[in-house]
């Protein structure tokens, strides 16, 4: 059996840098680039990428399309380049066994497209016809499933049901012109619990082909996972249903997700996808932002509506829109447990029970006393190999005791060309605007 110390998990590496490269991404994706090559050229291109996650850019807002949109942004991502042959975008994804890390000291062998979990963005314009092409370099079959899109039953991508498999070492091509715009999804539909288990999905959003107002100045793109990760091993146990260990966005765990970063006033839309086994109550602080639409567009203004926690159920895409505030606001889904990074299950409650280390360790050599007022302090110690702490991020005034489905949005009232970076990575409180340490309430106040 593994004991309570396995599993309450190692010390902090220490937050990564504040401001990784946000809109440094691959953005010739884009309408109006006609790509030369085949997007496997961008299989070392991400793994430079992600050799540089340590680094900061100027966080300047993507240039708008001819289309009238401005890019999405997909923190710890990238966007899936295409080349225009013949009036139709086509783009290539590689079904394939690749290595991923969830933060520095937690590696794992996954499953994914083009070199990672989730695969890359497609990225498309309503009106757009596309073709992708899907290699197989799995050791099983599979299939794409184009999850809320509107296609020819034969697109589908249901393996058995509208197609065969895709077996190892096969290309299949699918074709479709997009009738519509909003969040959207991939996935396989051939041995969905492993291979989505296994982290193979990613985004798919459709541009409005008409300009829409009011305009979005920034336009980030977030997908939920969860992952069973056990102490000790390097692949992810499909067979999980309920006691899952990691909860991600974009398939890394705080302090490793990118936050995103905005200029006050700008109008920000974060695109909230979920393929976890979990509904997940997204909460944003700061702001109260506006409901604006889902796998089903952008809605009628009429049916906006105000919210600061809004539930993405499995399957569901929600669009959140916002006017950006200073600060260094959080971003989270609000079930505890996904606030956190490897987590054990079925650990004995030990608050408030005494727990003697000196007459403990005649017995026990070593032994630490752990949980008697509370779990902080156990939080951030070292577990088995391949394990994260529970909670290892740290901001300006200490542990911020996070991990898991967690970020932050990183607003300031003027971005500089330099990033968020020294004394400007963390947000300053105007004098009089932060809570303080008094010596005591006044006696008047009645309790």
């Amino acid at each position: 059996m593994i004991n309570r110390r396995d599993l309450l998990l190692g010390s902090a590496a220490g937050l990564l840098a504040i401001n990784m490269p946000l809109e440094a991404q691959n953005m010739t994706a884009h309408e109006g680039h006609n790509m030369a090559n085949m997007s496997q050229t961008t299989h070392t291109e991400h793994k430079q990428a992600e050799s540089t996650t340590a680094q900061t850019t100027a966080p300047t807002t993507a240039p708008t399309t001819a289309n009238g949109y401005r890019p999405v942004i997909t923190p710890n991502g990238r966007t899936l380049p295409y080349r225009l042959h013949e009036g139709v975008k086509e783009f290539h994804l590689i079904a394939e066994e690749i290595e991923h890390e969830f933060a520095p000291g937690n590696k794992i062998k996954a499953w994914g497209y083009n070199g990672s979990t989730p695969g890359p963005t497609i990225e498309v314009v309503e009106g757009d016809r596309v073709r992708i092409y899907v290699t197989n370099k799995l050791p099983e079959h599979t299939s794409v499933h184009w999850h809320g899109i509107i296609l020819p039953w034969g697109m589908d991508g249901i393996g058995g049901l509208t197609q065969p498999a895709i077996n190892p070492g096969e290309t299949y091509v699918y074709e479709f012109t997009l009738q519509q715009h909003g969040t959207h999804m991939y996935h396989p539909h051939a041995d969905e619990m492993v291979q989505m288990a296994m982290g193979m999905m990613g985004l798919f959003i459709i541009h409005p082909k008409d300009i829409v107002q009011p305009a979005i100045d920034r336009d980030y793109a977030i997908l939920l996972h969860n992952w069973a990760v056990h102490p000790g091993t390097y692949r992810p146990d499909p067979s999980i249903m309920s006691e899952f260990d990691l909860w991600t966005m974009n398939s890394k765990v705080f302090p490793a997700i990118q936050p995103m970063v905005a200029q006050t006033g700008e109008r920000v839309r974060i695109r909230v996808a979920n393929l976890s086994m979990w509904n997940h109550p997204i909460h944003m602080h700061g702001v109260q932002f506006e409901v604006t639409g889902s796998d089903g567009g952008r809605w009628p203004q009429n049916q906006w509506r105000k919210e600061v926690t809004e539930i993405v159920g499995v399957g569901q895409t929600r669009d959140l829109e916002f006017t950006a505030v200073p600060g260094d606001w959080a971003f989270h889904c609000h079930m505890s447990h996904h606030t956190m990074n490897a987590m054990g299950h079925g650990i004995p409650n030990m608050i408030g029970v005494k727990q003697p280390e000196a007459h403990i360790n005649k017995v026990l050599p070593n032994y630490m006393a752990m949980g008697e007022t509370g779990m902080s302090s156990e939080m951030t110690m070292q577990g088995p190999d391949n394990t994260l702490p529970m909670m290892m991020g740290k901001g300006r005034y200490g542990n911020l005791e996070m991990g898991g489905m967690f970020t932050l949005i990183k607003v300031r009232d003027q971005l500089n060309n330099d990033g968020l970076k020294g004394e400007h990575a963390w947000y300053q409180a105007p004098e009089g605007t932060q809570a303080k340490k008094v010596a005591a309430a006044p006696k008047e106040i009645p309790t």
